[in-house]
């Protein structure tokens, strides 16, 4: 007997059977279960700040001297390592906190809890957006815990900063985790993961603009920053930068660089009514990268067509 086709009619027919309050409420039970878990293991709230920390009290201090960076966008004037180093830090929590996320899918996968939820009488992109946000709401509290202590540390953008900055943690949130879900649909067993780690999550994020800037890159090796201008947590880490200081991407004079509005290779500008041009670039890949990663996910975790219903069904088994 096929049961797909009885559950698939029954998916197809549910919008029109569930009101919002009913959208509503399987969209909070799920955003506030992966909250809960997060609550609940305080090992994981601190594993996930330790990390940066280290890296902002210890790397940086050493290396203030080593790394100095230049007046670039957007600083108006030298800053410290520490201050340069703190979105790539912020980006670091959203990175592994998605991997975390990530892992956690793989686990309920092979616990059977992934098909419990994926046979919710809601529509399976709706299900899986719901546990995307979950994990972006921990990593944007994860966020914002690192910028307190940071403050503590003379990391002080303009006090807009701590709210401008959202809409950029969110979109580099969503961006992260809808590629963690697109590769926990490729990890088959919890012990692949360590791979992951090593040939994904950390070339992410040491090929990028997190530590060090691109021209100090491209003076070292132009390979190399070939390989971080075409990496999508480069230009997350770089929306976060501007977005601590009210901005979305550079203002570029025409004047002293002469350039045209519009899609170029070089990025994305629009015009301005002073007459500089804004560089979007930054927005437009990780909005353009969201929506590549998630639209992949929705189809990888399609019962039918997608790589979990090759391998028999939500909860990742074999059909027997």
């Amino acid at each position: 007997m096929n049961v797909d086709t009885p559950m698939r009619s029954f998916e197809a027919e549910a919008p029109r059977k569930h009101g919002l309050g009913a959208y509503f409420a399987c969209f909070y039970g799920i955003v506030w279960r992966e909250v809960l878990r997060f609550l609940y293991q305080r090992e994981r709230f601190f594993s996930a700040l330790v990390r940066p920390l280290v890296w902002l009290f210890i790397f940086a201090a050493g290396f203030r001297q080593v790394l100095g960076v230049s007046i670039i966008p957007p600083y108006v004037t030298y800053v410290l390592y520490e201050t340069f180093i703190t979105p790539g830090l912020i980006g670091m929590i959203l990175l592994f906190n998605a991997m975390q996320s990530s892992l956690s899918m793989v686990y309920d996968r092979e616990t059977g809890a992934m098909r419990t939820l994926l046979v919710a009488p809601f529509p399976r992109s709706f299900l899986l957006f719901s546990k995307l946000i979950g994990g972006v709401a921990v990593a944007v509290l994860q966020a914002y815990t690192f910028l307190l202590i940071a403050y503590f540390w003379d990391i002080t953008p303009p006090w807009h900063g701590y709210l401008t900055v959202l809409p950029a943690l969110v979109l580099g949130g969503l961006m992260l985790g809808a590629l963690a879900l697109l590769m926990s649909s490729l990890i088959r067993q919890l012990e692949n993961f360590a791979g992951v780690m090593n040939f994904v999550i950390f070339p992410m994020f040491f090929a990028s603009s997190a530590l060090y800037p691109l021209w100090r890159i491209r003076e070292g090796s132009p390979l190399l920053y070939e390989l971080a201008r075409f990496n999508p947590f480069t230009h997350v880490v770089e929306l976060i930068r501007f977005a601590l200081y009210g901005e979305v991407g550079a203002k570029i004079d025409p004047t002293i660089t002469p350039v045209s509005p519009g899609i170029s290779f070089d990025g994305v500008l629009i015009p301005l009514a002073s007459g500089e041009l804004l560089d979007l670039t930054h927005l437009v890949v990780v909005v353009g990268c969201t929506v590549l990663f998630l639209a992949a996910a929705v189809y990888a975790y399609n019962p039918s067509k997608g790589l979990i219903g090759r391998r028999g069904g939500p909860g990742g088994g074999n059909a027997g």
